[in-house]
């Protein structure tokens, strides 16, 4: 790694004030992408803001219509979490299927999807369940908060801190992963909601984005077999060492029945 300025921050204020006075600064949460990339000399910020001692940051609450996670709640609490299980048990068998116990322990909720891995699960949860992403200056729609490949609509001195997801009536989540990471290579959320049905996809394009068609005719019949009339494009496909772009383009729909299936 290169040299760099190292900050141990107790509030959400003392972080954005350290931001602030950074001239390339970074916020760390749990540190899985973001060591790594300092360590291959991927990334050499000035300053690297702590945010393991915001103890604002951690945190679960049901509060009736929505859950609210802290940024800096882990996967391994989000999936343990019995407000999780009782209220969306989609998020939770997302959160503990993500990697393995040393990543599900480290890595949080704000990290991943500040991060906006291309084949990260949390962004589908998001945008299937309409979530809003909180921050230090405003709130976010899921829609509007993934704009690219680790890109996002945050601003530089921007920081995640919290996000409030609205329980559906039932929700499933159905990934093709990866064996050794577990990223998905395909990755599928369904929520039913007193709205219509939403549908987001994950791994198989740049960015997470809505299922609309699917939507549409699931709205019309909520069946696997519904999903046959739609066609998916290989066009925005990512393609790999592990799936084609024809390949992904085949598992979206397959996922999309398989989660179908699981929302019963």
């Amino acid at each position: 790694m290169y040299d760099f300025l190292y900050h141990k921050v107790n509030s959400v204020d003392d972080a954005v004030a350290a931001m602030g006075n950074a001239d390339d600064g970074k916020f760390v949460a749990g540190g899985q992408t973001m060591l790594p990339t300092m360590k291959h000399r991927l990334a050499s910020p000035s300053d690297v803001i702590d945010l393991g001692g915001v103890s604002d940051l951690v945190g679960i609450a049901n509060e009736g219509d929505a859950l609210v996670i802290g940024a800096m709640t882990t996967h391994a609490a989000v999936a343990a979490s019995a407000e999780v299980q009782s209220a969306i048990p989609a998020l939770a068998k997302l959160a503990g299927n993500i990697g393995d116990p040393a990543v599900r322990n480290r890595g949080t909720l704000g990290g991943s999807i500040a991060n906006n891995d291309p084949a990260a699960d949390y962004p589908a949860a998001v945008i299937a369940l309409g979530a809003t992403v909180k921050t230090n200056k405003r709130e976010i729609t899921g829609d509007d908060f993934f704009t690219g490949m680790f890109e996002t609509a945050l601003e530089e001195d921007e920081l995640i801190t919290a996000v409030s997801f609205p329980i559906p009536m039932t929700a499933a989540y159905i990934k093709f992963e990866n064996p050794a990471s577990r990223y998905a290579i395909v990755g599928v959320f369904i929520a039913k909601t007193v709205d219509g049905n939403r549908v987001a996809i994950t791994g198989a394009t740049p960015c997470a984005y809505r299922g609309m068609k699917f939507e549409k005719v699931l709205n019309e019949d909520f069946s696997s077999n519904a999903c046959d009339a739609v066609e998916v494009s290989v066009d925005r496909m990512n393609s790999d060492i592990h799936a084609s772009a024809e390949y992904r383009a085949h598992l979206v729909k397959v996922m999309v029945k398989r989660a179908v299936d699981a929302c019963g």
